[in-house]
């Protein structure tokens, strides 16, 4: 007897649902005289409007898809692909961008919404003859391992350590009104949004630490 889920063969349930549609389609023919005709698709038009915002200190202006999010605008239009696409569900963390110098998930974000806004990406922040602070001290500490989330990564520990010095509190926080600190417990909290397959969350922890001086 034939697997009904194998390659090639056809469910009961499956072979049902083909046979009532070709009966309500035979009697729809000998009542009307004519054959059924398939529903008409329904097309969207696109709608373009402009943007314009300032990403690495230089201002650009798009013309797109008003449905375009942030990420793809970077990636697909001013074609800056460190920042990465990962889940596309603002999951993962690795489209992370800095934006007004707050961290945000640019997969989450239309691009209009951004207007006069000043964006960083990973290209932003330095170039390999002068590095980051922050991308100098993952390279030190080995925090990027495959190197697909840490764009996202470095971006978000970058904010972080501002979200520390402004007081900006956490979950980890026990005194919401004390003087912040950066603590492994602080940072491993506000970086809980940022996933490393490869684990190297010890490593980024250290890299920062270093940066933050503690």
């Amino acid at each position: 007897m034939k697997d009904e889920n194998s390659a090639g063969s056809m469910s009961r349930r499956e072979m049902l649902a083909g046979t009532a549609i070709a009966v309500t389609a035979l009697a729809i023919t000998k009542v009307t005289g004519l054959e059924a005709e398939p529903a008409a698709q329904i097309v969207t038009p696109v709608v373009s409007a402009g943007v314009s915002f300032t990403v690495n200190g230089k201002v650009q202006k798009l013309e797109m898809d008003t449905r375009t999010t942030l990420l793809d605008a970077l990636r697909e239009k001013l074609f800056l692909t460190g920042t990465k696409k990962g889940c596309d569900h603002g999951q993962c963390g690795a489209c992370t961008v800095l934006v007004n110098g707050k961290r945000i998930n640019s997969c989450l974000s239309l691009a209009l919404q951004h207007e006069s806004d000043s964006i960083t990406t990973i290209e932003g922040l330095g170039t390999p003859e002068q590095l980051h602070p922050m991308q100098s001290a993952f390279i030190k500490h080995d925090g990027y391992q495959c190197g697909y989330c840490t764009p996202g990564q470095i971006c978000s520990a970058v904010a972080v350590l501002e979200e520390i010095k402004a007081g900006i509190p956490s979950h980890a926080s026990a005194d919401l009104n004390a003087q912040m600190a950066f603590t492994n417990t602080e940072f491993r909290e506000r970086m809980s949004g940022n996933i490393c397959r490869c684990g190297a969350y010890s490593n980024i922890a250290e890299a920062a630490a270093e940066v933050a001086g503690a």
